[in-house]
This record gives C-alpha cells, structure tokens and sequence, in this order.
C-alpha cells in the first residue's frame, strides 16, 4: 500500500478530521467495517459519501485486505484533493459535483418530475429557466394552455419552496 509504518488507523482518522478542516467541513462521519468503507460529509448544504472497499479495489487491479485499508486509501485520496485544491486548480464543488449522495430510499418529488428534470436540480435558478422554457413552448388552444399552465405553476412553485425549506433546515 506504500504506507509508512507508523500510519495506522487511528492516524488517519487524525488525518481525515484535519482534511475535513481544509474543505471548511465542519460536520462528517465515517466508519469501515471488514470489508469497506464510507466518509459522509456536508458542503454546502449537500450530502456527499465517498465509499470504497476490498472488492471496488480488486475491480481495479488493487490488493486491499481489509476495509480499515480502503479507509486509508479513502483518507489519502482526500488529503491528494485537498492539496490540488489550495493550489487553486478547480474549487471542491469541482471534484464534488458527480458524488451528491441521496438516501438510499429517496423517491424524486413528482413536481421536479412534472418540470421534467430527471435528478434534483442544482438550485432555483434551474426552476425558473425550465419553467420559463416550459411555458414558452405551450400549445396556442387556450383550454389546454390554462390548465397546462396552472400545472406547471404549481410544480415550479413546490420546486422553489423545495430550496427555501432545504437551505433553511440545512444551516
């Protein structure tokens, strides 16, 4: 693994506290069992999880024996980011934009559904461009027009309030 021999585990968990400190993360859990590991943390108001194991390394080509050793690998890859960060290359929501983790039993509200997005939109700005979108590209037959519109309305409204109740509850 190309560890130093006085890096146990219990060093990188030290480690993972000061790199969680250099994201300006002030809330994060982690935990590795026999097999794998994860590194839950909040930037931003966003939920992410960094998870690696035994035999995501083995499907790479990497010997990994334990998940108190992906832990490391997780802990040392982290600590790589954080310094090609404050070299000013891209900013963390860079590196962090694909790795968003949403609870395994989340179900997409259906007024995103009803504006058309596939996944939770970055933030309201997104809202009001589809919903601009949308509406701009409405059948001219007014009964269809007022009733597709009060749909789309009430969707983007739910939308925006989804953003006002997510920022409040997160900070």
């Amino acid at each position: 693994m190309g560890d130093k021999p006085h890096s146990g585990v219990s060093y990188y968990e030290y480690k993972l506290e000061g790199v969680m400190k250099r994201f300006n993360v002030d809330s994060f859990t982690f935990n590795w069992d026999r097999w794998g590991c994860y590194v839950d943390f909040r930037y931003k108001g966003e939920l992410y999880r960094i998870e690696h194991s035994v035999e995501k390394a083995r499907s790479r080509g990497v010997e990994l024996r334990s998940g108190s050793e992906s832990f490391i690998e997780v802990v040392r890859t982290l600590d790589d980011l954080a310094d090609i960060i404050e070299r000013g290359i891209f900013g963390l929501e860079t590196w962090l934009r694909g790795i968003r983790c949403l609870p395994g039993s989340f179900e997409m509200p259906q007024y995103f559904k009803a504006l058309g997005f596939n996944e939770i939109p970055e933030g309201p700005e997104d809202v009001r461009q589809r919903y601009q979108t949308l509406t701009s590209q409405l059948p001219s037959d007014s009964n269809e027009k007022d009733v597709k519109l009060e749909q789309l309305k009430k969707a983007a409204e739910a939308a925006l309030h989804y953003f006002t109740e997510n920022r409040s509850n997160l900070q």
